[in-house]
């Protein structure tokens, strides 16, 4: 039984680190490519001012203005793995139509691990994100990821639907086999450095938060 969990475990670990990986390329290909395309644009809006035609400008303007609407920036928290994470969460996030606000500022060299940083804002964004699918009205996600001393501080509101029961100290997710093991996983890092997490669900709202030793 032990052998099997830690098997589950492993799995786990691998198709999370497997997904962030895929989930940070893509969104830094898209933005090269938008660079890429920068200046092309540029020389079509040039040509059709030199010609005169202002109206097929300003159409193409507002082609450009719809697509970039839909282009998530990557964030400048201050730290490049939280960074590229948060950039790709967040991106998941909105294309389900979910409206996210981040507050973050956290210095670069934490002692925490660039794997365990990326597990422990990825999970916990993964459930946020799930929640939000079961959620009536508005689908929301309040972040906010700052210092407290040499603590690192995450605290996370979401929406969500019912209230969720715990099952051996754990509140259940929706997600079946390895998926499972992302909040136990992400507890189990906070705790291995001596910090504490805490997680908070009612009708319509789950909250999470944690602290945790991130500079020497």
């Amino acid at each position: 039984m032990l052998k099997r969990t830690y098997l589950k475990l492993a799995e786990y670990q691998t198709e999370q680190s497997r997904q962030h990986l895929n989930e940070v390329r893509s969104i830094h290909r898209e933005m090269r490519g938008y660079k890429h395309d920068f200046h092309n644009h540029l020389q079509t809006l040039k040509s059709y001012l030199d010609a005169g035609d202002v109206e097929r400008a300003r159409e193409y303007i507002s082609e450009l203005d719809r697509q970039l609407m839909n282009v998530d920036t990557l964030l400048k928290t201050g730290n490049v793995s939280l960074d590229a994470i948060l950039s790709a969460k967040i991106a998941q996030a909105r294309s389900e139509n979910v409206a996210v606000i981040v507050k973050a500022n956290v210095p670069d060299g934490l002692t925490v691990s660039d794997l365990e940083l990326s597990i422990l804002v990825g999970n916990l964004l993964d459930n946020a994100i799930e929640a939000c699918r079961e959620a009536d009205g508005e689908r929301f996600i309040r972040i906010f990821i700052g210092m407290k001393g040499k603590m690192l501080y995450f605290s996370m509101l979401n929406s969500a639907g019912a209230k969720r029961e715990k099952m051996n100290g754990l509140f259940r997710t929706g997600k079946s086999g390895v998926h499972g093991f992302g909040l136990r996983r992400a507890e189990a890092i906070i705790k291995d450095h001596g910090g504490w997490v805490k997680y908070n669900s009612e009708d319509g709202a789950f909250t999470s938060e944690f602290l945790v030793p991130a500079l020497l």
